[in-house]
């Protein structure tokens, strides 16, 4: 993530998550606010009731990877939150992708 920093503090979990605006599909929700800053940071949300540790971690990476791939695409000064949904457990990275960049647009936060 050359352009993103990671969400790492709850408070700043919370803020979006009651601040932003969420949109969802199949696979992944995705909560957006506009951050003071030029970077991107995202936050990474996987309940236990989506599996054990490892496929938890599994998604985690899938997720993180498909935004880096796809980092370019988003507009920069964004708190990006994604929560897996349990559906998502068996997706490949191209899924995942998939659902990011649907989101996106979603959103309006694509270039």
């Amino acid at each position: 993530m050359k352009f993103s920093e990671s969400l790492k503090r709850n408070s700043d979990f919370q803020r979006v998550y009651r601040e932003g605006k969420s949109y969802a599909n199949r696979y992944l929700v995705l909560y957006v606010l506009q951050n003071q800053t030029e970077r991107n940071r995202l936050g990474i949300s996987v309940s236990k009731k989506v599996g054990n540790s490892v496929v938890r971690h599994r998604m985690a990476r899938l997720i993180r990877e498909s935004y880096r791939l796809q980092e370019d695409m988003f507009n920069s000064g964004l708190d990006m939150v994604v929560v897996t949904r349990k559906n998502a457990v068996n997706c490949s990275c191209q899924e995942i992708t998939s659902a990011l960049l649907h989101l996106g647009k979603l959103q309006g936060i694509l270039k």
